[in-house]
């Protein structure tokens, strides 16, 4: 679907950006468009929306966290009240960890995503510890559950969606009750009032409409958890949740099917990110013509690298290319992080499609 332009005023971002490419429409589901990813910043009014169950009525007078669980003092605070606690400000990469789904062959089940599930955005929020501490949760805790307002039949059983993050995790200093996105108080369909923000996990640990947190002593096995958003290989044998972003890059310029000029100098560009506050430290660029393999390993190019702004946001990149020859030509571009990850030339295929990080492409014709 075309996306529309919408008016926006998000600090320095500009006037106009575009929505979002609708993907469902009941619940609402849509990928950022590939203009809005150039932005340093995804703009919100074109950042993905990724519900399962739609976007619940909530008012920020109304609002409520109760956290308890196995906890010596529960307690449930207002939004007042958390807006007067000292916050923390992050860019953070948000990914649905079903980004990409699309190019795997076969496709799996589930929402038709390309590879425009992301967009990078900056959080202002409280730290969930503060409020575990307060709580004084049990020694013998080993996982935080958190349960948004939204709930839905899943495998016909009802259920709010809930998911748990280990006690290490979820008391991260970085670990966040997020209220403003971009400057601006949430949106509804970013999870207004008060949403997760887990920073270098995949989106679906980023609980939106958040109203409930509880420590508990034995691992959660809710259906979010246990059964799905976890990898399964092709022979059916489960493989661990999802957890950490994987690393990734995309192009955004030249857009797919561009006509190029030859002879004379293109700038490619794009994005790159990766997990756990692990930086990206490599973008390499191929231009392949329509004979070439595709996985071959000649002609790759180290593109320039900006840094990025913070541990948890993306980088662009850029890189000068001069095509001699015309024809159809395949751009391609590969990051690789601190770690030594690198994307594979295709990702290895999983029944659910997730943390899907393969080469990125872009198909240009040079005139």
């Amino acid at each position: 679907m075309t996306a529309a332009p919408v008016s926006h005023g998000s600090r320095g971002l500009g006037a106009t950006v575009w929505a979002p490419e609708t993907v469902t429409a009941d619940p609402y589901n849509a990928q950022t468009p590939s203009a809005a990813l150039a932005e340093p910043l995804t703009p919100v009014g074109a950042f993905f929306v990724r519900d399962h169950f739609g976007s619940p009525p909530a008012t920020p007078g109304r609002w409520q966290l109760r956290i308890g669980g196995a906890a010596a003092a529960p307690f449930g605070i207002g939004h007042d009240e958390l807006l007067a606690m000292e916050h923390r400000e992050l860019d953070v990469v948000v990914e649905c960890a079903g980004n990409g789904r699309s190019l795997m062959t076969p496709r799996p089940p589930g929402l038709p995503w390309s590879q425009q599930a992301v967009g990078c955005a900056h959080f202002a929020g409280v730290p969930f510890r503060f409020l575990a501490d307060r709580a004084r949760i049990d020694p013998a805790a080993v996982e935080i559950v958190f349960t948004g307002a939204d709930s839905g039949t899943v495998r016909g059983h009802r259920t709010a969606f809930e998911r748990s993050l280990p006690l290490a995790v979820a008391l991260h200093p970085d670990t966040l009750l997020a209220t403003r996105m971009n400057g601006e108080p949430l949106a509804p369909e970013h999870g207004a009032p008060v949403r997760l923000v887990v920073p270098g996990r995949y989106a679906v640990a980023d609980v939106k409409w958040l109203v409930g947190a509880r420590a508990v002593t034995q691992p959660f096995t809710g259906v979010f958890q246990a059964e799905e958003y976890r990898y399964v290989d092709s022979r059916g044998t489960p493989d661990g949740p999802v957890t950490t972003v994987r690393v990734k890059s995309l192009i955004t310029e030249p857009e797919p099917d561009e006509a190029v000029r030859r002879g004379h100098e293109t700038l490619v560009r794009g994005r790159a990110w990766s997990g756990d506050g692990v930086p990206v430290r490599r973008v390499e660029v191929r231009a392949a013509y329509e004979e070439d393999d595709r996985d071959g390993e000649r002609g790759w190019h180290e593109a320039v690298l900006d840094p990025p702004a913070g541990p948890y946001g993306w980088s662009g990149w850029s890189y000068r290319w001069t095509p001699q020859r015309p024809g159809p030509y395949r751009l391609l571009s590969r990051a690789t992080d601190a770690r030594g990850d690198r994307q594979p030339s295709q990702a290895p295929w999983n029944a659910h499609g997730y943390g899907c990080n393969p080469v990125a492409c872009v198909e240009v014709v040079v005139v």
